[in-house]
């Protein structure tokens, strides 16, 4: 039974990565700036609120 249930999933991986495909230096360039954009935005955030609570205390 398990078995049978891995031969499936394999196939199904196989089918996958055979109608992925390499993405262009375009799509890959837009990628990566989105993702650095996301990571900023994460950070500047996380930064806001690490002034938010250390700041105050410094001043006092």
């Amino acid at each position: 039974m398990m078995d049978m249930s891995i031969k499936s999933t394999l196939k199904s991986y196989r089918r996958v990565l055979k109608v992925a495909t390499k993405p262009s230096r375009e799509e890959f360039l837009q990628t990566s700036k989105i993702t650095a954009i996301g990571i900023m935005v994460v950070g500047a955030i996380g930064f806001a609120i690490f002034l938010l609570f250390h700041l105050p205390g410094a001043l006092v």
